[in-house]
């Protein structure tokens, strides 16, 4: 299955002596300036007919033409797999994304992701990068996703996580005593030993900025709101385990289980049972790629955060 795509423009006089790559970029913005490098490598994209490479200087007024085929990847196969779809048209789609469900194929889980269950749900989404997914959520961290349906709106979501626009926001419990909300300003990259893990590398890291504010105070945990400015891999569960207010549940940053004092069987049991890090993408803004409306999607706790926070509600009575 592909997509052809067959689009020309003119070069303006005012862009005499600029690259061929560079014009392109601005003739044709929906797509990304890498693609669009690989199809003139490919002689899909010509001047005035012709082939001609990506740093070739042009003098206004040739005709550029692009004629191209968008390949399905088959790499990936489709899988009947349940989507919680909280909005869709015809450029985008925006899903609620259970705990337990990876996002996307990797050694250990080329079946079962969210990627199958996509392109079972759309079989076009196989002729974009990654199945047009612009942004992840760990396994076991539920909530909001924006996934792309078009090449157009692929490229515009990814400029604008770039250029930081997109709001994100998360629901935690953490493990700890609050006096208040503040900000985690600390760079995240590969931890140095071990290397599946990221932690807060002071001078090899990459800049990672979070937000967070108290939703609500028990004893010896609290509810957070959090909102991120940076997109780093496992950035709120590093950064909370940085200042030593590990998120409940994590198995991986969260260190050994802290039996809070005096806590009660019943919520012993809760936060020992609780199965995943407590972390919820509850809010999501964007500027819709095609209308340019501004457009924003709440998704509600899971039932699981739900009745952890009940848990600690009761044992504060």
């Amino acid at each position: 299955m592909s997509q052809t795509i067959d689009l020309a423009a003119q070069v303006p006089r005012e862009q005499r002596g600029q690259r061929f790559d560079q014009v392109a970029a601005g003739l044709f913005p929906d797509y990304s300036r890498e693609r669009l490098k690989e199809w003139i490598k490919a002689g899909q994209l010509t001047v005035d007919g012709a082939s001609a490479k990506p740093k070739d200087k042009l003098l206004g007024g040739e005709i550029l033409a692009l004629r191209a085929e968008l390949v399905a990847d088959d790499t990936w196969e489709a899988e009947d797999i349940p989507l919680d779809i909280v909005f869709e048209d015809e450029h985008l789609l925006v899903v609620n994304k259970p705990a337990g469900l990876v996002v996307h194929p990797a050694a250990g889980n080329y079946s079962g992701t969210l990627v199958n269950a996509l392109l079972y749900h759309n079989p076009d989404q196989a002729q974009l990068p990654r199945a047009g997914i612009v942004h992840r959520l760990d396994k076991d961290t539920t909530g909001l996703m924006v996934v792309a349906k078009t090449l157009a709106a692929h490229h515009n979501l990814v400029a604008q996580l770039q250029a930081r626009s997109v709001s994100r926001e998360y629901e935690a419990v953490a493990v700890g005593q609050f006096t208040g909300g503040g900000k985690v300003d600390a760079p995240i990259g590969r931890h140095p030993k071990q290397r599946k893990l990221m932690a807060v590398v002071p001078v090899s890291g990459k800049e990672a900025v979070t937000h967070y504010r108290v939703l609500q105070r028990f004893t010896q945990h609290a509810h957070l709101r959090l909102k991120l400015e940076t997109g780093r891999t496992h950035q709120i569960r590093v950064h909370m385990a940085h200042i030593n207010h590990p998120l409940v549940g994590d198995p991986v940053y969260g260190g050994r289980f802290r039996k809070p004092a005096g806590a009660s069987a019943e919520l012993l049991e809760a936060l020992r049972s609780f199965p995943r890090q407590a972390l919820h993408a509850a809010s999501l803004g964007l500027v819709h790629p095609h209308s340019e409306q501004s457009m924003s999607w709440q998704a509600p706790l899971p039932e699981d955060m739900v009745q952890l926070l009940n848990a600690l509600e009761q044992a504060d009575d």
